[in-house]
Protein backbone atom coordinates (compact mmCIF):
# COMPACT_ATOMS: atom_id res chain seq x y z
CA UNK A 1 0.00 0.00 0.00
CA UNK A 2 2.77 2.43 0.93
CA UNK A 3 5.62 2.95 -1.55
CA UNK A 4 8.56 3.16 0.84
CA UNK A 5 11.12 4.21 -1.79
CA UNK A 6 9.17 7.16 -3.23
CA UNK A 7 11.30 10.30 -2.70
CA UNK A 8 8.48 12.36 -1.19
CA UNK A 9 7.75 9.61 1.37
CA UNK A 10 11.41 9.43 2.36
CA UNK A 11 11.54 13.21 2.80
CA UNK A 12 8.34 13.35 4.85
CA UNK A 13 9.26 10.43 7.11
CA UNK A 14 12.72 11.83 7.80
CA UNK A 15 11.28 15.22 8.78
CA UNK A 16 8.54 13.56 10.83
CA UNK A 17 10.99 11.40 12.75
CA UNK A 18 13.96 13.75 13.10
CA UNK A 19 12.70 17.32 12.91
CA UNK A 20 13.90 20.26 10.81
CA UNK A 21 16.69 19.50 8.31
CA UNK A 22 18.39 21.69 5.75
CA UNK A 23 17.78 21.17 2.06
CA UNK A 24 21.48 20.38 1.63
CA UNK A 25 21.44 17.70 4.35
CA UNK A 26 18.22 16.21 2.94
CA UNK A 27 19.92 15.76 -0.41
CA UNK A 28 22.97 14.15 1.21
CA UNK A 29 21.01 11.78 3.43
CA UNK A 30 18.49 10.67 0.83
CA UNK A 31 21.02 10.61 -2.03
CA UNK A 32 18.79 12.68 -4.28
CA UNK A 33 20.09 14.94 -7.03
CA UNK A 34 19.71 18.63 -6.29
CA UNK A 35 17.13 19.27 -9.05
CA UNK A 36 15.03 16.25 -7.96
CA UNK A 37 15.22 17.27 -4.29
CA UNK A 38 14.30 20.90 -4.96
CA UNK A 39 11.36 19.86 -7.13
CA UNK A 40 10.02 17.48 -4.44
CA UNK A 41 10.53 20.02 -1.64
CA UNK A 42 8.77 22.80 -3.54
CA UNK A 43 5.86 20.49 -4.34
CA UNK A 44 5.50 19.44 -0.69
CA UNK A 45 5.68 23.07 0.45
CA UNK A 46 2.94 23.86 -2.07
CA UNK A 47 0.57 21.24 -0.66
CA UNK A 48 1.35 22.32 2.94
CA UNK A 49 2.98 19.07 4.04
CA UNK A 50 6.30 20.76 4.80
CA UNK A 51 7.28 24.36 5.57
CA UNK A 52 10.42 26.47 5.63
CA UNK A 53 11.92 26.87 9.10
CA UNK A 54 14.63 29.53 8.86
CA UNK A 55 18.26 29.26 7.86
CA UNK A 56 20.60 26.33 8.62
CA UNK A 57 24.08 26.81 10.04
CA UNK A 58 26.67 27.51 7.35
CA UNK A 59 28.55 24.54 5.89
CA UNK A 60 31.19 26.76 4.32
CA UNK A 61 29.20 28.25 1.46
CA UNK A 62 25.82 29.80 1.01
CA UNK A 63 23.55 28.90 3.93
CA UNK A 64 20.81 26.39 3.18
CA UNK A 65 17.17 26.78 4.24
CA UNK A 66 15.77 24.47 6.90
CA UNK A 67 12.55 22.61 6.13
CA UNK A 68 10.24 20.88 8.59
CA UNK A 69 6.97 18.99 8.70
CA UNK A 70 4.21 21.58 8.41
CA UNK A 71 3.14 22.69 11.91
CA UNK A 72 -0.50 22.70 10.78
CA UNK A 73 -0.67 18.93 10.25
CA UNK A 74 -2.86 16.91 12.59
CA UNK A 75 -3.48 13.16 12.76
CA UNK A 76 -5.97 11.26 14.90
CA UNK A 77 -4.76 8.01 16.49
CA UNK A 78 -7.36 5.62 17.93
CA UNK A 79 -6.68 2.41 19.84
CA UNK A 80 -9.81 0.38 20.62
CA UNK A 81 -9.41 -2.30 23.28
CA UNK A 82 -11.93 -4.84 24.49
CA UNK A 83 -12.80 -2.49 27.34
CA UNK A 84 -11.29 0.89 26.48
CA UNK A 85 -10.98 3.72 23.98
CA UNK A 86 -7.62 5.50 23.66
CA UNK A 87 -7.42 8.56 21.42
CA UNK A 88 -4.64 11.01 20.69
CA UNK A 89 -4.50 13.94 18.30
CA UNK A 90 -0.89 14.50 17.24
CA UNK A 91 0.99 16.99 15.12
CA UNK A 92 3.20 16.20 12.14
CA UNK A 93 6.08 15.18 14.43
CA UNK A 94 3.63 12.77 16.13
CA UNK A 95 3.79 14.81 19.34
CA UNK A 96 0.61 14.66 21.42
CA UNK A 97 -1.68 17.69 21.18
CA UNK A 98 -4.71 16.15 22.94
CA UNK A 99 -5.39 12.78 24.58
CA UNK A 100 -8.49 11.01 25.86
CA UNK A 101 -8.92 7.61 27.49
CA UNK A 102 -12.09 6.06 28.84
CA UNK A 103 -13.69 2.71 29.56
CA UNK A 104 -15.89 1.26 26.83
CA UNK A 105 -17.22 -2.20 25.95
CA UNK A 106 -16.29 -3.22 22.40
CA UNK A 107 -19.33 -5.53 22.47
CA UNK A 108 -21.57 -2.43 22.41
CA UNK A 109 -21.12 -2.60 18.64
CA UNK A 110 -19.53 -0.41 15.99
CA UNK A 111 -22.16 2.33 15.86
CA UNK A 112 -21.99 3.04 19.59
CA UNK A 113 -18.19 2.83 19.83
CA UNK A 114 -17.41 4.82 16.68
CA UNK A 115 -19.98 7.47 17.61
CA UNK A 116 -18.09 7.91 20.87
CA UNK A 117 -14.79 8.11 18.98
CA UNK A 118 -16.26 10.86 16.81
CA UNK A 119 -17.59 12.69 19.88
CA UNK A 120 -14.16 12.67 21.51
CA UNK A 121 -12.52 13.91 18.32
CA UNK A 122 -15.15 16.66 18.06
CA UNK A 123 -14.31 17.65 21.64
CA UNK A 124 -10.63 17.86 20.68
CA UNK A 125 -11.53 20.18 17.80
CA UNK A 126 -13.67 22.40 20.06
CA UNK A 127 -10.79 22.50 22.57
CA UNK A 128 -8.50 23.81 19.81
CA UNK A 129 -6.40 20.68 19.13
CA UNK A 130 -7.01 20.90 15.38
CA UNK A 131 -8.90 22.76 12.67
CA UNK A 132 -9.02 19.76 10.36
CA UNK A 133 -7.57 16.26 10.41
CA UNK A 134 -5.18 15.06 7.72
CA UNK A 135 -5.71 11.33 8.43
CA UNK A 136 -7.14 8.94 11.01
CA UNK A 137 -5.47 5.69 12.12
CA UNK A 138 -7.39 3.14 14.18
CA UNK A 139 -6.60 -0.26 15.70
CA UNK A 140 -9.28 -2.77 16.72
CA UNK A 141 -9.00 -5.94 18.85
CA UNK A 142 -9.67 -8.52 16.15
CA UNK A 143 -8.73 -9.69 12.65
CA UNK A 144 -8.81 -6.93 10.02
CA UNK A 145 -8.76 -6.94 6.24
CA UNK A 146 -6.15 -4.20 5.89
CA UNK A 147 -6.92 -3.89 2.18
CA UNK A 148 -10.65 -3.32 2.75
CA UNK A 149 -10.49 -1.43 6.06
CA UNK A 150 -12.96 -3.73 7.83
CA UNK A 151 -12.87 -6.19 10.76
CA UNK A 152 -13.47 -9.79 9.68
CA UNK A 153 -15.25 -12.28 11.99
CA UNK A 154 -13.64 -10.83 15.16
CA UNK A 155 -14.32 -13.30 18.03
CA UNK A 156 -14.76 -10.71 20.81
CA UNK A 157 -16.44 -8.00 18.67
CA UNK A 158 -20.06 -9.03 17.96
CA UNK A 159 -21.67 -6.88 15.27
CA UNK A 160 -18.36 -5.65 13.82
CA UNK A 161 -17.94 -8.25 11.05
CA UNK A 162 -17.33 -6.39 7.74
CA UNK A 163 -18.49 -3.10 9.27
CA UNK A 164 -17.08 -0.27 7.07
CA UNK A 165 -14.89 1.31 9.76
CA UNK A 166 -12.48 3.00 7.34
CA UNK A 167 -15.25 4.35 5.12
CA UNK A 168 -17.22 5.74 8.07
CA UNK A 169 -14.23 7.53 9.64
CA UNK A 170 -13.02 8.90 6.31
CA UNK A 171 -16.47 10.30 5.54
CA UNK A 172 -16.98 11.72 9.04
CA UNK A 173 -13.64 13.53 9.13
CA UNK A 174 -13.17 14.28 5.39
CA UNK A 175 -9.70 12.74 5.31
CA UNK A 176 -8.02 9.37 4.61
CA UNK A 177 -8.41 6.65 7.25
CA UNK A 178 -6.54 3.41 7.85
CA UNK A 179 -7.64 0.40 9.94
CA UNK A 180 -5.44 -2.35 11.39
CA UNK A 181 -5.64 -4.79 14.26
CA UNK A 182 -4.48 -3.65 17.68
CA UNK A 183 -1.33 -5.76 17.93
CA UNK A 184 -0.05 -4.58 14.55
CA UNK A 185 -0.38 -0.94 15.56
CA UNK A 186 1.35 -1.72 18.86
CA UNK A 187 4.24 -3.29 16.95
CA UNK A 188 4.45 -0.24 14.69
CA UNK A 189 4.39 2.04 17.74
CA UNK A 190 7.14 0.12 19.51
CA UNK A 191 9.25 0.23 16.34
CA UNK A 192 8.75 3.98 16.02
CA UNK A 193 9.34 5.13 19.57
CA UNK A 194 9.93 2.20 21.91
CA UNK A 195 12.38 -0.54 22.77
CA UNK A 196 12.35 -1.90 19.19
CA UNK A 197 13.41 1.44 17.69
CA UNK A 198 15.68 0.68 14.71
CA UNK A 199 15.06 -3.10 15.01
CA UNK A 200 13.85 -4.40 11.64
CA UNK A 201 12.92 -7.98 12.60
CA UNK A 202 10.99 -8.54 15.82
CA UNK A 203 7.81 -10.01 17.28
CA UNK A 204 5.47 -7.89 19.41
CA UNK A 205 3.31 -10.11 21.61
CA UNK A 206 0.21 -8.56 23.15
CA UNK A 207 -1.13 -10.44 26.15
CA UNK A 208 -4.39 -8.91 27.33
CA UNK A 209 -8.05 -9.74 26.89
CA UNK A 210 -6.78 -11.71 23.91
CA UNK A 211 -3.34 -12.72 22.66
CA UNK A 212 -1.88 -11.64 19.34
CA UNK A 213 1.50 -11.19 17.69
CA UNK A 214 2.66 -8.32 15.50
CA UNK A 215 5.21 -9.70 13.05
CA UNK A 216 7.69 -7.01 12.02
CA UNK A 217 10.01 -8.32 9.30
CA UNK A 218 12.37 -6.44 7.01
CA UNK A 219 11.34 -3.10 8.51
CA UNK A 220 7.60 -3.50 7.98
CA UNK A 221 4.62 -5.30 9.47
CA UNK A 222 3.82 -8.63 7.84
CA UNK A 223 0.02 -8.98 7.73
CA UNK A 224 -0.42 -12.03 5.51
CA UNK A 225 -2.52 -12.24 2.37
CA UNK A 226 -5.82 -11.55 4.17
CA UNK A 227 -4.59 -9.58 7.18
CA UNK A 228 -4.73 -12.26 9.88
CA UNK A 229 -1.03 -13.14 10.26
CA UNK A 230 0.08 -13.32 13.88
CA UNK A 231 -3.21 -14.51 15.36
CA UNK A 232 -1.34 -16.77 17.80
CA UNK A 233 -4.05 -16.63 20.45
CA UNK A 234 -5.93 -19.27 18.48
CA UNK A 235 -3.10 -21.76 18.19
CA UNK A 236 -4.19 -24.90 20.01
CA UNK A 237 -1.97 -25.75 22.97
CA UNK A 238 -4.20 -28.28 24.76
CA UNK A 239 -6.70 -30.40 22.85
CA UNK A 240 -8.59 -31.09 26.09
CA UNK A 241 -8.58 -27.44 27.18
CA UNK A 242 -11.55 -25.08 27.64
CA UNK A 243 -13.62 -23.84 24.72
CA UNK A 244 -12.31 -20.58 23.25
CA UNK A 245 -14.32 -17.55 22.06
CA UNK A 246 -13.49 -18.66 18.49
CA UNK A 247 -15.38 -21.92 19.04
CA UNK A 248 -12.37 -24.25 19.13
CA UNK A 249 -11.00 -25.96 22.22
CA UNK A 250 -7.69 -25.43 24.01
CA UNK A 251 -6.50 -22.25 22.25
CA UNK A 252 -3.66 -20.34 23.90
CA UNK A 253 -6.05 -17.43 24.54
CA UNK A 254 -8.55 -19.72 26.31
CA UNK A 255 -5.83 -20.92 28.67
CA UNK A 256 -3.98 -17.68 29.35
CA UNK A 257 -5.40 -14.21 28.77
CA UNK A 258 -7.03 -11.58 30.94
CA UNK A 259 -10.34 -13.45 31.05
CA UNK A 260 -8.71 -16.87 31.51
CA UNK A 261 -6.51 -15.64 34.36
CA UNK A 262 -9.49 -14.03 36.10
CA UNK A 263 -11.43 -17.31 35.71
CA UNK A 264 -8.61 -19.40 37.15
CA UNK A 265 -8.01 -16.91 39.98
CA UNK A 266 -11.70 -17.05 40.94
CA UNK A 267 -11.62 -20.84 40.99
CA UNK A 268 -8.48 -20.83 43.18
CA UNK A 269 -10.01 -18.35 45.62
CA UNK A 270 -13.23 -20.32 45.97
CA UNK A 271 -11.31 -23.57 46.43
CA UNK A 272 -9.29 -22.04 49.28
CA UNK A 273 -6.01 -22.50 47.40
CA UNK A 274 -4.94 -18.86 47.69
CA UNK A 275 -5.26 -16.74 50.84
CA UNK A 276 -4.36 -13.60 48.88
CA UNK A 277 -7.06 -14.16 46.26
CA UNK A 278 -9.66 -15.26 48.82
CA UNK A 279 -9.06 -12.05 50.77
CA UNK A 280 -9.49 -9.93 47.64
CA UNK A 281 -12.61 -11.82 46.58
CA UNK A 282 -14.20 -11.14 49.97
CA UNK A 283 -14.29 -7.44 49.16
CA UNK A 284 -15.29 -7.71 45.50
CA UNK A 285 -17.60 -9.57 43.13
CA UNK A 286 -14.83 -10.73 40.80
CA UNK A 287 -11.07 -10.98 40.46
CA UNK A 288 -8.77 -9.51 37.81
CA UNK A 289 -5.24 -9.98 36.54
CA UNK A 290 -4.18 -7.09 38.79
CA UNK A 291 -5.31 -9.10 41.84
CA UNK A 292 -3.11 -11.97 40.68
CA UNK A 293 -0.16 -9.61 40.12
CA UNK A 294 -0.54 -8.12 43.59
CA UNK A 295 -0.86 -11.57 45.16
CA UNK A 296 2.30 -12.73 43.40
CA UNK A 297 4.15 -9.63 44.63
CA UNK A 298 3.14 -10.61 48.17
CA UNK A 299 4.57 -14.09 47.61
CA UNK A 300 1.29 -15.98 47.24
CA UNK A 301 2.26 -19.39 45.85
CA UNK A 302 -0.91 -19.92 43.82
CA UNK A 303 -0.70 -16.50 42.14
CA UNK A 304 2.91 -17.16 41.19
CA UNK A 305 1.94 -20.59 39.85
CA UNK A 306 -0.88 -19.16 37.70
CA UNK A 307 1.47 -16.61 36.15
CA UNK A 308 4.23 -19.15 35.56
CA UNK A 309 1.83 -21.62 33.94
CA UNK A 310 0.61 -18.87 31.60
CA UNK A 311 4.16 -17.81 30.79
CA UNK A 312 5.08 -21.40 30.05
CA UNK A 313 2.23 -21.75 27.53
CA UNK A 314 3.07 -18.44 25.82
CA UNK A 315 6.76 -19.35 25.78
CA UNK A 316 6.01 -22.68 24.12
CA UNK A 317 4.17 -20.99 21.24
CA UNK A 318 6.87 -18.31 20.91
CA UNK A 319 9.64 -20.93 20.82
CA UNK A 320 8.02 -22.35 17.69
CA UNK A 321 7.80 -18.87 16.14
CA UNK A 322 11.44 -18.16 16.96
CA UNK A 323 12.53 -21.33 15.18
CA UNK A 324 10.34 -20.36 12.22
CA UNK A 325 11.02 -16.61 11.83
CA UNK A 326 14.37 -16.11 13.64
CA UNK A 327 13.57 -12.57 14.94
CA UNK A 328 16.18 -10.35 16.59
CA UNK A 329 13.87 -9.35 19.49
CA UNK A 330 10.61 -10.31 21.21
CA UNK A 331 8.63 -7.53 22.90
CA UNK A 332 5.92 -8.38 25.43
CA UNK A 333 3.09 -5.86 25.85
CA UNK A 334 -0.62 -5.60 26.61
CA UNK A 335 -2.46 -5.49 29.92
CA UNK A 336 -0.96 -8.71 31.31
CA UNK A 337 2.56 -7.32 30.91
CA UNK A 338 1.79 -5.85 34.36
CA UNK A 339 2.44 -9.36 35.70
CA UNK A 340 6.05 -8.31 35.33
CA UNK A 341 9.21 -10.26 35.99
CA UNK A 342 7.60 -13.59 36.95
CA UNK A 343 5.81 -13.76 33.58
CA UNK A 344 8.77 -12.46 31.59
CA UNK A 345 11.23 -14.85 33.27
CA UNK A 346 9.03 -17.86 32.48
CA UNK A 347 8.54 -16.86 28.84
CA UNK A 348 12.30 -16.31 28.46
CA UNK A 349 13.12 -19.62 30.10
CA UNK A 350 10.89 -21.64 27.76
CA UNK A 351 11.92 -19.75 24.61
CA UNK A 352 15.62 -20.14 25.36
CA UNK A 353 15.24 -23.79 26.34
CA UNK A 354 13.07 -24.93 23.44
CA UNK A 355 14.41 -22.90 20.50
CA UNK A 356 17.60 -23.63 18.59
CA UNK A 357 20.72 -22.08 20.22
CA UNK A 358 21.55 -20.31 16.95
CA UNK A 359 18.16 -18.54 17.05
CA UNK A 360 18.39 -17.45 20.70
CA UNK A 361 22.08 -16.62 21.09
CA UNK A 362 21.33 -12.91 20.60
CA UNK A 363 17.60 -12.78 21.28
CA UNK A 364 16.40 -10.30 23.92
CA UNK A 365 12.90 -10.95 25.31
CA UNK A 366 11.81 -7.66 26.86
CA UNK A 367 8.78 -5.74 28.10
CA UNK A 368 7.25 -2.98 25.96
CA UNK A 369 8.77 0.42 26.64
CA UNK A 370 5.67 2.34 25.53
CA UNK A 371 3.18 0.27 27.53
CA UNK A 372 -0.39 1.47 27.04
CA UNK A 373 0.76 4.13 24.52
CA UNK A 374 2.12 1.62 22.00
CA UNK A 375 -1.23 1.38 20.21
CA UNK A 376 -1.94 5.09 19.75
CA UNK A 377 1.68 5.68 18.75
CA UNK A 378 1.41 3.06 16.01
CA UNK A 379 -1.98 4.36 14.87
CA UNK A 380 -0.43 7.83 14.52
CA UNK A 381 2.44 6.43 12.43
CA UNK A 382 -0.04 4.61 10.16
CA UNK A 383 -2.21 7.73 9.81
CA UNK A 384 0.77 9.89 8.88
CA UNK A 385 2.00 7.30 6.36
CA UNK A 386 -1.47 7.28 4.81
CA UNK A 387 -1.54 11.09 4.53
CA UNK A 388 1.96 11.16 3.08
CA UNK A 389 1.03 8.46 0.56
CA UNK A 390 -1.92 10.55 -0.62
CA UNK A 391 0.54 13.31 -1.56
CA UNK A 392 2.02 11.23 -4.40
Amino acid sequence: MFHADAPHLRILRLLRDEGAVSRAELGDRLELTRPRLLAEVERLVGVELIAEAGMAASRGGRRSTLVEIHPRLRFAAVDLGASSIDIEVVNGRLETVAAYREAADIRSGPKVILQRVNELLAKARIDGAYERLDAVGIGVPGPVSFRDGVPVSPPIMPGWDRFPVRELLAREHSCPAVVDNDVNIMAIGERHGGVAHSVDDFLFVKIGTGIGCGIHLGGTVYRGIDGCAGDIGHIQVDADGPVCSCGNAGCLEALFSGAALARDALAAARAGESPALAERLAGAEELTARDVAEGAAEGDVTCIRLIREGGRRVGGVLATLVSFANPSMIVIGGGLAQLGHVLLAEIRSVVYRRSLPLATGNLPVVLSELGSRAGVTGAAVLASDMAFEQAS
